[in-house]
């Protein structure tokens, strides 16, 4: 029976190739979206190609009742989710001083309350099973924080503190909490910087380039299978070596 993964805000960037990424290895893949777009049919049609069981639900993991909403539907197709990997997230960058309250207060409610809506959500079945992966994508911008990003910092450095919790909360069920943190890597949100920004940045990298959303799917990859059964509370860098 093949194992099933549930991947929020997967339509595009480093979710998407997640997604790819897992069914190529045999997963059934699910999904979580929040607004149609042509990305997500381009998934579905990748994710088939790879003779799995695929669905897409439409939802916002900052709202509890869409949550119960999008776990209930996957359950109802799969029966069970194995490998639950929280990426949904957003950006409101501005410096503190100009940053309005509900800049603030979205950043928080999708990136950091939509990984405890989903998980609050998801945990049961993995503790009935005791069997499960929980996979959080925080940021090297929560760990070492980022002019501009007072929003988005807390809300990668709460996932942190949430997935060593969690961790503690449910090993002696054999469920794995981790968290990757990602660096500068190439996606929408970077593609807009100009070629000096970018090259700047690949300065300031020991390994002297951006990351691909491939370096990032692929330790999630990792992470998600049985070669991570004594890893658990950690928090994984993939920038380059760039927070060392």
């Amino acid at each position: 029976m093949s194992k099933v993964a549930l991947i929020t805000g997967a339509s595009r960037g480093i979710g998407k190739q997640i997604a790819i990424t897992l069914a190529k290895e045999g997963f059934d893949i699910a999904v979580n979206y929040r607004s149609e777009n042509s990305e997500l049919q381009e998934l579905e049609r990748e994710i088939k190609s790879h003779n799995v069981e695929f669905i897409a639900v439409k939802g916002d993991v900052s709202v509890f009742e869409d949550t119960e909403k999008i776990v209930k539907e996957v359950i109802d197709k799969f029966g069970k989710i194995d490998v639950l990997v929280n990426n949904a997230g957003i950006t409101k960058d501005t410096l503190l001083m100009r940053m309005k309250k509900e800049d603030f207060e979205s950043v928080i409610d999708v990136n950091l309350i939509g990984t405890f809506n989903v998980t609050k959500n998801v945990i049961p079945y993995m503790m009935k099973a005791r069997s499960g992966r929980i996979i959080n994508i925080s940021s090297v911008v929560g760990i070492a924080g980022n002019a501009g990003q007072t929003n988005y910092a807390a809300s990668k450095a709460g996932i942190i503190g949430f997935t060593k919790s969690l961790a503690k909360e449910v090993g002696s069920r054999n469920i794995l909490v981790n968290a990757v943190a990602p660096g500068f890597i190439q996606t929408d949100m970077t593609a807009v910087l100009k070629d000096e920004v970018k090259e700047k940045i690949a300065e300031s990298i020991p390994l002297n380039r951006m990351g691909t959303v491939e370096d990032v799917a692929n330790v999630v990859k990792f992470l998600a299978s049985e070669e991570s059964s004594y890893i658990t509370g950690q928090v994984i860098h993939i920038d380059g070596g760039m927070l060392m």
